[in-house]
């Protein structure tokens, strides 16, 4: 679905992001990537959504190069973008609406993801009323409303104490499981990497290089909880975490 090969990029013709990155992600596969901060892991995802040019090597998501606006491919960012005059309901179907989607099918699958992510009786509220928990969980459903088979998401539990992320984590697993999308999912909770992921990217420090790319064969469907108790889990956790450190080891330079 996602075909990353020998991916470089500068900012301002001197800053070196990335350099000769190579990824392969099947459909219906979850990835996360980690990696030290600054090391270009958000590139990456900007360059797969069309956000940023292919400066140098060659990207394909879904059978094409990159370009910004594609209905196949849905972004979520760290912080949720409500629209501060709509409703959960309305900012959930928001993307759809954008796209030309039919007034009643979207509004349908709207109400029943806000239902999925734990939110039926908050569809006519604003994001005023809402804490930031629900907010992001409103983000979660409009990202999922987008239909599309590549959702690419930026750290969107980052911001969130730690029993809120542990609950949108779960609903996440239980969304992606009924959907199957292909998700790269960026973030800097290694726990959070084993938990949800097929395949755990590590990335070096800048300019940021693949140093690991490391196989989750827990079993599915997956619980928090349940995780806590096995021993694989804590060995892979161990793993992803000598990894990046030996990343973090390396030095910034700029060529």
């Amino acid at each position: 679905m996602i075909e990353i090969n020998n991916l470089s990029h500068r900012f301002g013709g001197e800053v070196f992001a990335v350099q000769d990155v190579t990824l392969s992600i099947a459909a219906g596969e979850f990835v996360s990537i980690v990696g030290p901060s600054g090391c270009g892991k958000t590139t990456v995802l900007n360059i797969v959504a069309g956000l940023l040019p292919v400066e140098q090597g060659t990207v394909m998501a879904n059978g094409a190069p990159p370009t910004a606006g594609r209905h196949d491919v849905a972004y979520m960012l760290a912080r949720d973008s409500l629209f501060p005059w709509l409703t959960a309901l309305q900012n959930t179907e928001f993307g759809a609406e954008l796209r030309g989607e039919p007034v009643e099918s979207r509004r349908k699958k709207a109400m029943g993801l806000l239902e999925a992510v734990g939110l039926k009786g908050f569809e006519s509220k604003l994001p005023k009323a809402l804490s930031h928990g629900m907010r992001q969980r409103v983000a979660l459903a409009r990202t999922f409303c987008l239909d599309s088979q590549i959702l690419l998401m930026d750290e969107p539990f980052g911001a969130l104490d730690a029993q809120t992320k542990l609950q949108l984590e779960d609903v996440l697993l239980q969304l992606w499981a009924s959907m199957q999308r292909t998700v790269i999912f960026i973030t800097h909770d290694l726990a959070e990497a084993v938990l949800l992921s097929d395949r755990v990217i590590v990335m070096s420090c800048r300019p940021g290089r693949v140093v690991a790319d490391i196989p989750i064969p827990l079993k599915r469907p997956r619980s928090v909880s349940d995780l806590q108790r096995d021993p694989q889990y804590h060995e892979l956790y161990a793993e992803v975490w000598s990894r990046l450190e030996e990343g973090m080891k390396q030095h910034d330079r700029v060529m």
